[in-house]
């Protein structure tokens, strides 16, 4: 009975891991948006990720970059139709845009649009229904920018609305959402959630597997603060496929050694570093000013300890249960085998697939 029900809930994780491993680190697609405040007009700066765009919009984009102006226009559409200025309590009219151009192979493109609204800009309502296009798994990470000062956004499905004082200090429920971003990213990085099951699965008793989640939280600390305050910088096409190498590594070592690595903290604290530079990805490129860059950042990393404390509460009694039972090493070996398949496939997709 308890190889069975072990079994099958390890076999859940996978196959649902699984389903999902076309998007297992960046959780759904994310936009960056630039709202730059001038007296009685908003310049409203997207850039957006190619792949996030559904078929029909893929090939409009396509075709704008072959240089239909017709096309482009239809791009900037969505803007007009998806996104909504208010401001001083009066709805701001799109104006003219542009599509910046962008290389044949470019993941990402840019567009923006001018908003006028009738009088200098005090109060500054920003509605962002773009989700309605791109998919409930959409973020949209935005600075607005005015008077020499910053401001960092974020909008989600179940958050669209934001409201900003110029002139007053913060944006209402910034710091909030960024802690929801946090949360997301981590139970929707399903990467760093493997890598995180391979470590425990083999962790030994409740203070090696203690050992090992501190030392994981605090090494991807470091890096996703040093990556996000430009301290240090690895490109993705270089930190991606070392997140898929740690998964392979740490569940070879599963299969491979005989008893609980006894030293696997270390283990946990050198991949750590890995996938915090993969956690950075998410807030990096909006490029805020160190000031709020900080505010941005701890909301982030609170999110995703936030989040990771929770997959760990509901592993935690599971893997202990299973400590010392007689099926254990099955267990241990089909799942371990199971993830370096998963790894396998994120390593060659990355290394070949993604630039």
């Amino acid at each position: 009975m308890r190889s069975a029900l072990c079994l099958v809930c390890l076999g859940m994780l996978l196959l649902s891991v699984a389903v999902e491993a076309p998007r297992a680190h960046i959780g759904g697609s994310t936009g960056y948006a630039s709202i730059t405040v001038s007296r009685s007009t908003v310049r409203y700066t997207l850039t957006l990720p190619t792949a996030a765009l559904p078929s029909d919009l893929a090939e409009t984009f396509r075709l704008a970059q072959a240089g239909s102006q017709q096309n482009r226009d239809k791009l900037l559409d969505l803007l007009r139709r998806q996104i909504v200025l208010r401001a001083n309590g009066t709805r701001c009219e799109p104006g003219p845009g542009e599509v910046m151009a962008a290389g044949f192979d470019a993941t990402s493109f840019t567009m923006h649009l001018d908003f006028a609204c009738g009088g200098t800009v005090q109060d500054l309502v920003v509605e962002d229904n773009i989700f309605d296009v791109l998919g409930i798994d959409h973020h949209t990470l935005a600075k607005v920018e005015t008077d020499g000062e910053t401001r960092e956004l974020a909008f989600a499905p179940d958050a669209r609305v934001a409201r900003v004082s110029i002139g007053a200090r913060g944006a209402a429920g910034a710091g909030t959402s960024f802690f929801k971003l946090g949360i997301e990213h981590i139970l929707t990085g399903y990467d760093h959630l493997l890598f995180l099951f391979v470590l425990l699965l083999r962790g030994g008793r409740f203070l090696s597997l203690l050992k090992i989640i501190t030392a994981f939280t605090i090494a991807h600390s470091i890096t996703l603060a040093l990556a996000v305050l430009r301290v240090v910088t690895v490109p993705g096409r270089i930190v991606e496929p070392a997140i898929a190498l740690s998964i392979i590594w740490v569940a070879l070592e599963n299969l491979l050694r005989k008893d609980a690595p006894s030293q696997r903290w270390l283990i946990s604290f050198f991949f750590g570093l890995v996938h915090g530079l993969g956690f950075a990805s998410a807030i990096e490129p909006l490029a805020l000013p160190p000031g709020r860059l900080a505010l941005a950042l701890l909301g982030f990393n609170l999110g995703v300890e936030a989040g990771q404390a929770f997959v760990v509460a509901l592993l935690l009694p599971l893997l202990l249960w299973m400590r010392g039972t007689v099926w254990e090493p099955r267990v241990v070996r089909a799942a371990s085998l199971g993830v370096v398949v998963m790894g396998l496939a994120w390593l060659v997709e990355r290394v070949f697939f993604v630039s």
